[in-house]
């Protein structure tokens, strides 16, 4: 049967207000993206009767959007404000009591005070409802319970009309498994890997007639929210390794933290170009002498001034710098050809005092400070990289950085730099545009690039692209293929050929809604999976979700903090009027410092082929979905977010 499309409820009057809060809800898309099946709508409500009742019944009667299973989660004890159950029971047109049964009999064997829980069930038209309590070990226990040996994809697959057949037939076949099989507890805050979770394969066997492809994707189409907390939540970060300092850092994060190895200055060193010398020492006609006559450990002779530039050490006996401004030079020694060659007297026209001019010991640094802090990004601006150097760091652990691997499918696409012309049909091909775009990307933010090339609309080279990706990179991308055309093979590959997971196929979003990010077992890596985006195939939409889903997953990759993963977003003024759609749409734009705001100006067309709409563009304005009785656009001047993926113009 294909994926459950699911529904999440969570009811709360405090996550209501603060979202935070709510740890129940996650944990059931959680577990039910880990069964294979998609959470398509997820909402948290108040403890309010009539706001539960209005939005199951939404949700049930939305036939453009359905959804086969709402699970709402709080609300069901005897606190006073728990009205979950009288919220729901009114819908129900037929009750399911086993259901409720089980629900309780399995949260008994754990704990008595479930008697005080009171679940309902049912199904309101084709939409199963069912009631959890709130508490995360609750939810957890009665998932469990729900998903054992196939039981809620039997329940569905009735619901939708169907006779139960498949089930049944993969139960007697071993295939139901115990629900220890599938179900593990994940928590966030260790470092060891998940394990890929079994899923059905949803994706059309391509070795059947074209006419037996599917004509709706099997695939749910999730928000882009959960698509980016799935990325951010199954990548775990690379392993930390040694490297030299160098420029080659910018762009790693640190793996440890780093504690200055001794003083910065080592000894006193003068701030400014002047003349050591002693506090004591009145103004008046001075010798002078340079590191090339006087050794710096030796004492400054009386009547004598030691000539240093800044940042140079301090020669014994001197306790204080005069600035060559506060000097005046009265002669000079000649060379061979009798030409001034060096200073001789100098003059000095004031008294220094102690210390003047100098930096002590460690006035910059103290040995065992701490100068940067495990976790920090080395920039390419050069500070951390400089500051390394500056303690005296020669080698540094560092998160290791992704190397990326990149293919382009489709038989139409040419390479620009060596075309291979294709069959004579009268049609000369499209150059492969994605390719050169992302790896100029990718290698302009300082990551390692393996361009696997052109493949072709063929199983066998599909798997050996995706076999020397997965040797070769740590991040596989890809681009093309992951529509719905008899030829776009990459998710029949990626499940039938490799045992891979498609953690989501499909996201609410224009362009890019066919995106793909899938993992692939593997014997190679440090977390016995890899990871892929497929990306569609159209240029601008290819480049849009490059930087919206691919550039987080690098970081994680990266052992970025989850915070800093995703690129900065800002508030702009819109300088032009941009249609809303059903979907969450990012247009390209120009951002510009105003006086009084950052002014986003549209690139022009955003037809998801007209790549030219990225050329010269800084930003994505991420305009909010078209709300039934809202407006159509967002009018000029109007503020929206924008993400921003170049530099700010002025």
């Amino acid at each position: 049967m294909s994926a459950i499309k699911v529904g999440v409820i969570t009811v709360s009057d405090t996550a209501s207000v603060d979202a935070a809060a709510d740890r129940s809800g996650p944990t059931i898309q959680e577990i039910v993206r880990q069964r294979g099946h998609g959470c398509v709508r997820s909402t948290i409500l108040p403890d309010d009767e009539q706001q539960i009742r209005e939005t199951v019944k939404n949700w049930c009667n939305d036939v453009e959007n359905t959804v086969d299973w709402i699970i709402s989660t709080g609300g069901t004890g005897f606190g006073v404000r728990d009205r979950t159950p009288e919220a729901i029971a009114p819908l129900l047109e037929r009750e399911a009591v086993g259901i409720v049964h089980l629900l309780l009999t399995e949260s008994l064997k754990r704990t008595p005070l479930a008697a005080l829980s009171r679940p309902v069930a049912g199904t309101v038209g084709n939409t199963l409802v069912v009631t959890l309590p709130g508490s995360v070990k609750a939810v957890k226990e009665n998932l469990e319970a729900l998903f054992a040996n196939g039981f809620i994809e039997h329940a569905i697959d009735l619901i939708r009309g169907g006779t139960g057949k498949q089930v049944h037939t993969a139960m007697g076949s071993g295939h139901g498994g115990a629900p220890h099989h599938h179900y593990h507890h994940h928590h966030h805050d260790h470092h060891d890997h998940r394990v890929p979770q079994p899923r059905s394969i949803l994706s059309h066997d391509p070795s059947l007639p074209v006419y037996a492809r599917h004509r709706v994707s099997p695939y749910p189409q999730i928000s882009l929210e959960d698509a980016l907390s799935m990325i951010v939540n199954e990548i775990r970060p690379l392993g930390v390794v040694s490297l030299p300092v160098t420029p080659a850092l910018a762009g790693n994060i640190l793996g440890e933290d780093v504690y200055a190895p001794q003083n910065v200055p080592s000894s006193k060193t003068t701030s400014v170009d002047g003349y050591a010398l002693r506090s004591s020492d009145p103004p008046g006609t001075y010798k002078v002498l340079t590191s090339r006559t006087h050794a710096l450990a030796d004492a400054l002779p009386e009547g004598s001034i030691f000539r240093i530039n800044t940042g140079g050490p301090l020669p014994a006996g001197t306790d204080t710098v005069i600035m060559v401004e506060d000097t005046e030079l009265l002669s000079t020694a000649k060379d061979a050809n009798g030409q001034d060659a060096e200073e001789k007297e100098v003059k000095t026209l004031v008294q220094v005092p102690p210390s003047d001019n100098i930096r002590e010991p460690g006035s910059d640094v103290h040995k065992g400070d701490l100068v940067l802090q495990r976790g920090e990004v080395l920039t390419s601006l050069g500070g951390e990289v400089g500051t390394l150097t500056f303690v005296g760091r020669k080698e540094v652990k560092v998160h290791r950085k992704p190397v990326v691997a990149i293919l382009s499918t489709g038989n139409e696409l040419l390479d620009l730099q060596s075309p291979n012309p294709l069959p004579s049909d009268g049609w000369g091909g499209i150059w492969d545009t994605n390719r050169p775009s992302l790896r100029a990307a990718l290698e302009g933010m300082g990551y390692n690039v393996v361009d696997l090339g052109i493949v072709a609309d063929d199983i066998n080279a599909h798997v050996k692209a995706i076999k020397q990706g997965l040797e070769s990179a740590d991040l596989l991308l890809t681009t093309g293929g992951t529509s719905m055309g008899a030829s776009d093979l990459l998710k029949p590959v990626i499940e039938r050929q490799f045992g891979g997971t498609i953690h989501f196929g499909r996201v609410s979003m224009k362009p890019g809604k066919p995106t793909t990010f899938a993992s692939i077992p593997t014997a190679e890596g440090e977390h016995e999976r890899k990871f892929m985006f497929a990306l569609p195939g159209n240029p601008a939409s290819a480049l849009v979700t490059f930087y919206v889903f691919v550039i987080p997953a690098l970081r994680k990759l990266g052992g970025w903090p989850d915070e800093r993963c995703h690129l900065p977003r800002v508030r702009v003024k819109l300088g032009d009027a941009m249609r809303l759609d059903s979907r969450v749409e990012f247009h390209r734009v120009i951002v510009k410092a105003g006086e009084e705001s950052l002014r986003a100006t549209s690139t022009g067309g955003q037809r998801s082929s007209r790549v030219a709409s990225l050329s010269g563009a800084n930003g994505l304005v991420q305009l909010p979905t078209k709300r039934e009785g809202g407006p159509d656009k967002l009018e000029a001047g109007s503020y929206a977010d924008a993400v921003i993926i170049g530099e700010l113009q002025m």
